[in-house]
């Protein structure tokens, strides 16, 4: 391959803050990025060249899509897998990654059992579809987490059940057909970024520490605070969930440490992943430079880390959805170890991810960082933003 500038245009799925990262991070690479979301003027809107108002299965606007651009991702998995294929074969225009890889991804049964099948350590699962058939899975496992099969996120679609008065409720709370998880007393939850490119090549981010509240991801911590033993284990499932993967670019593997060191995969995302947003500041190239490299089937950056970081997000601190007016904004500016990631959206809603900031230990040896003290840190910064009147 002859790589020349001005790049190749590339189609995303989606327009949302990942969207937007793709496309601050491949501007001064020449790649023009257009996407399409439902929303007009979406978060990536002002920082790509072109957004194509309509629905993730909208044949008209994917075809159109397809028809702008040299390749085709998806930052979002409500994009159609079949669509993508339909219209990637009809425009001649390559998709990353594999339709295939997202149809399985999108319904966490299926996806588990692809990932069981293959060997990859996982928890105890089940499907079940009525209160009777999640009492007995309460019963015996002693609890679980509850998941919707498809279209959950930020903790929508997760509910945690411990007891049999509650699983009616949960049930429904997830839409009645769903997959029932054993409750794990896990050591901490960890996430790797894998990496696919061409010909095979797959790399890994260092193993990344995710602390979650209400099943909603508040910071990361990168290196994990885990021991060796562990690091390595969850190095070694990532490059065989990648391997099990088709398709090129950038997965967000999440994991658990359990207390006595095993390593299970909890979900997989075919794509940049907030877990890995640490890399902007703490790694040689950024997660989001490194998905379209591979999409388009460039070579790799280097995912070293440079710096330890924290990745702190800001939330809506709302009880209810209104203009979105972030405030405290100045403390996180005057800082000289922390840098400010303002997502775009309009309107801010309890819980809704709205930026983030990261803190990253520049100098001096990463192995001698202290993490306790930059959690910290970032916290501090974090919890001074709020998008509450003054």
């Amino acid at each position: 391959m002859s790589i020349t500038l001005p790049g190749p245009t590339l189609g995303v799925v989606g327009g949302g803050q990942l969207g937007r990262m793709i496309g601050e991070a491949v501007a001064r690479l020449g790649v023009e990025v257009v996407v399409l979301d439902p929303t007009p003027d979406c978060p990536a809107a002002p920082v790509v060249s072109e957004q194509i108002v309509g629905d993730f299965d909208d044949p008209d606007a994917v075809h159109e899509l397809a028809s702008r651009a040299d390749a085709l991702t998806f930052e979002i998995e409500l994009a159609d897998p079949a669509l993508l294929a339909e219209a990637s074969a009809e425009h001649d225009v390559p998709v990353q990654p594999d339709p295939g890889t997202l149809e399985t991804i999108q319904d966490k049964l299926v996806q588990k059992e692809a990932l069981a099948d293959a060997g990859i350590p996982v928890p105890e699962f089940v499907a079940v579809a009525t209160a009777e058939g999640l009492e007995r899975v309460v019963e015996e496992f002693g609890g679980v987490m509850l998941k919707a099969r498809e279209g959950g996120y930020d903790g929508r679609g997760n509910v945690p059940v411990e007891g049999l008065a509650d699983a009616a409720d949960a049930l429904d709370e997830v839409g009645g057909n769903a997959m029932a998880e054993e409750l794990l007393d896990f050591e901490r939850e960890i996430a790797v970024m894998g990496l696919k490119g061409a010909d095979g090549e797959t790399r890994t981010y260092p193993v990344t520490e995710t602390i979650h509240r209400e099943e909603i991801l508040r910071e990361s911590v990168a290196p994990a605070r885990a021991d060796d033993a562990v690091v390595a284990e969850a190095e070694s499932v990532a490059r065989d969930v990648l391997e099990f993967l088709d398709g090129r670019g950038v997965y967000g593997i999440e994991l658990f440490e359990t207390r006595d060191g095993e390593v299970l995969v909890n979900e997989i995302a075919p794509r940049p992943h907030n877990s890995g947003h640490w890399t902007i500041e703490g790694a040689r190239t950024s997660q989001f430079e490194n998905h379209v490299r591979a999409v388009l089937g460039w070579p790799l950056g280097p995912t070293d880390l440079v710096a330890p970081a924290v990745t702190a997000n800001a939330l809506g601190d709302v009880d209810e959805t209104r203009p979105a007016t972030l405030r405290g904004v100045d403390e996180v500016l005057a800082a000289p170890d922390a840098d400010l990631h303002w997502y775009g959206k309009a309107d801010a809603r309890p819980l809704r991810k709205m930026g983030h900031l990261t803190v990253a230990e520049t100098g001096g040896d990463p192995e001698d960082a202290d993490r306790d003290a930059l959690l910290s840190r970032a916290r501090e910064l974090r919890d001074g933003l709020t998008f509450r009147d003054a």
